[in-house]
């Protein structure tokens, strides 16, 4: 799914609702900034997920597991990496979640100029966890964490500009630099991500995600249905294919994910 950036970056930062604590269920406080469009919340490492009257518990709960598991892999109760977890929350990083996109677009919180400071992304109540139908969390938390966190903690090798690591190896797996999506991919191309509406930054955000959960096996049963956009669903396949993200994110100089989130956060339960 394409990553939408709700909210721009600013130098300051608004204030979120003080929280009682991380994975704690709560209410968003009737006089807080946001509080048209949100009415429930809880914090990950500090990192805010906000969530509309009509996300059910449940599901608020399986995007702060899976977002938990991405940041403390060894699910020891601390981040894997510290460093990363502040530039999120200096970033204000944000996970939005609506029951459906067509409630967050017609609340108007794409367009409040009073959320203008904060890093977001949305994620919705009927695409988490759903039965028979991959879980949109493991896409959608992942972006935050990577665009906001990664990109801005390593930006030489994961940044989503130019020149960086990342950069260089995705321009190896379109079959050249582009900047804007070209009219065609060359044919020896694996990664042909045609969304107009996604800039180059936005295009290393998906990248970085297809080769990550590829590699840590989300995506093996799904190659048919990928194919139009990226051709390397399995771990092997992106060891010899893709050789130098793989390099990248298993070299071992970044404390990255090597398990799948599974929903179930062993460190921490999230309580209302």
């Amino acid at each position: 799914m394409l990553l939408t950036m709700l909210f721009a970056c600013a130098s300051e930062a608004i204030t979120l609702p003080e929280s009682e604590g991380d994975l704690i269920l709560q209410d968003y406080p009737e006089d807080a900034e946001g509080s048209a469009y949100f009415a429930q919340f809880t914090t990950v490492f500090g990192v805010y997920i906000l969530a509309s009257a009509d996300v059910a518990d449940d599901k608020l709960t399986h995007a702060a597991h899976v977002m938990a598991s991405y940041i403390d892999n060894d699910e020891d109760g601390e981040p894997d990496a510290p460093e990363m977890v502040g530039t999120m929350v200096d970033r204000e990083a944000t996970l939005m979640m609506f029951a459906t996109e067509r409630e967050a677009r017609r609340s108007g919180v794409f367009r409040s100029p009073s959320m203008d400071e904060i890093h977001g992304q949305d994620l919705y109540d009927d695409e988490t966890n759903e039965p028979g139908r991959f879980d949109a969390a493991l896409e959608e938390v992942l972006h935050l964490i990577t665009s906001a966190g990664w990109a801005h903690t390593w930006p030489d090798e994961l940044g989503e500009s130019g020149g960086s690591e990342l950069a260089d190896a995705m321009d190896v797996a379109r079959g050249g630099h582009y900047t804007e999506i070209p009219d065609s991919y060359p044919a020896a191309a694996w990664y042909h991500y045609d969304d107009r509406t996604c800039e180059y930054d936005c295009m290393a955000t998906e990248y970085v995600y297809w080769a990550l959960t590829s590699l840590l096996g989300a995506q093996e049963d799904r190659c048919d249905e990928l194919a139009d956009e990226w051709e390397l669903c399995t771990p092997e396949q992106v060891e010899q294919t893709d050789t130098a993200v793989y390099a990248l994110l298993t070299d071992g100089r970044f404390p990255l994910p090597t398990v799948l989130p599974d929903g179930s956060y062993e460190a921490g339960a999230v309580s209302r």
